[in-house]
């Protein structure tokens, strides 16, 4: 039986939500596969992918029939107990991975900010207090409580709210002299992205990240990449550390593990999981079984041959259309990215536009991004179809062709 909903438009937002979004001027309400409509029943294709968290895309049949199945048995019972979802997915990533061990929380600034007290934990029970310090990259982000945005590298995000978590330094990204500069015998942890997000789809260089490996190997400090923003399976590799062969000591995923349900993980070894013992750390709704129902689900669609090969074939066919069209339109100097996370870096006459450019893709029937007003970001789902990047292309050109001539 359906439920009789009250009417709500765009206008409710400015008057009953905390004005920290701005969001756009339609509301989308039904989505499927790399399709959304809004209110008004325009249908848009969706390459924003919820900020890379709708890996699936839209209502993927897999995952409404996992939901579905969990919302009839159990939602959320309280950590005194464990559940089998969480179980069955802790073993799917722990045999996928490097991690010996899983903790599962809701979000990936949860998830960092498990990882980083570990690394501080760790450090502590091993050391001593000293041994605090954590090395970031300028324009980071690794989420939006204190630490999480102390530790990420914009401080547009956590100015302004009183003293920061100190013992935090940050280096520019990629820049191995920086980081060798920074990392001391007081260094608990390097904490890096495979692949920047915020900071404009800026993959590591290989040799960037090896150094990081040798350098917490040389003064005992862990390495933990933030693969949030990354996203699962996003780079071809069930995670981006498998592409660059660099293995981390922690790494967090959220957003593309649950496919759009909210969940986050933190994956680490045997030696350093024992230290979070028994009510060192945790989480109301960690190991949540609707949560890691929908997880199992997504990593048995991602986690095979098939789809992250496809990841690579579809990554090729963006990276065409979008140098095609930069070049065309001069409005792009640069395609960059891995896999299904892309960003198009607008040329000189055009930086600063990226809000532009994605006003202009949603007027013509697309959602795209934005990776900083200089980059315009791509993370369409990891199975789109081949006929819904060519007409989502044809939008996006479309948009620039009309943005240039305006």
């Amino acid at each position: 039986m359906s439920v009789e909903h009250a009417h709500v438009a765009r206008a409710d937002f400015d008057q009953v939500m905390v004005p920290n979004y701005a969001p756009a001027g339609f509301i989308p309400v039904r989505g499927a596969g790399s399709r959304v409509w809004d209110q008004s029943g325009r249908e848009l294709l969706d390459f924003a992918g919820g900020i890379a968290v709708n890996v699936l895309g839209h209502c993927h049949p897999a995952l409404v029939a996992a939901l579905t199945e969990q919302a009839s048995s159990m939602w959320h019972i309280s950590n005194v107990f464990t559940n089998e979802p969480a179980l069955r997915l802790a073993h799917k990533l722990v045999d996928a991975t490097f991690a010996d061990r899983v903790f599962f929380c809701n979000s990936g600034a949860e998830a960092n900010e498990a990882a980083f007290k570990l690394a501080r934990r760790v450090a502590f029970d091993k050391f001593g207090e000293e041994k605090c310090e954590i090395i970031a990259a300028t324009n980071s982000f690794h989420g939006r409580t204190l630490f999480t945005v102390s530790v990420g590298g914009q401080p547009k995000y956590s100015d302004g709210f009183g003293p920061k978590i100190q013992g935090i330094t940050h280096v520019p990204y990629n820049d191995i002299e920086a980081l060798k500069a920074a990392v001391s015998d007081k260094t608990c942890a390097v904490v890096l992205e495979p692949i920047q997000g915020e900071g404009g789809v800026l993959p590591a260089d290989l040799a960037y990240l090896q150094a990081a490996r040798e350098l917490c190997d040389k003064h005992n400090a862990l390495l933990v990449f933030d693969e949030v923003q990354t996203g699962m399976g996003r780079s071809g590799e069930l995670f981006a550390y498998m592409h660059y062969g660099v293995t981390p000591d922690i790494l967090s995923s959220a957003k593309s593990l649950g496919g759009g349900f909210p969940i986050g993980a933190m994956l680490t070894t045997n030696e350093l999981a024992k230290h979070l013992a028994v009510g060192t750390h945790g989480t109301t709704y960690g190991g949540n079984p609707l949560a890691c129902a929908v997880g199992e689900a997504v990593i048995d669609i991602v986690n095979t041959p098939e789809v992250l090969a496809g990841v690579k074939a579809k990554s090729a066919r963006f990276k065409a259309k979008l140098e095609q069209i930069g070049q065309q339109y001069g409005v792009f100097s640069e395609v960059r990215g891995l896999g299904l996370l892309l960003g198009c870096v607008l040329s000189d006459a055009w930086k600063g536009k990226a809000k532009a450019v994605l006003d202009a893709a949603a007027a013509e029937g697309l959602l795209v991004l934005q990776a900083s007003p200089d980059v315009v970001r791509f993370a369409p789902s990891l199975v789109v179809e081949d006929s819904d990047i060519d007409e989502g292309l044809a939008r996006f050109e479309r948009a620039v062709a009309k943005l240039t001539q305006a």
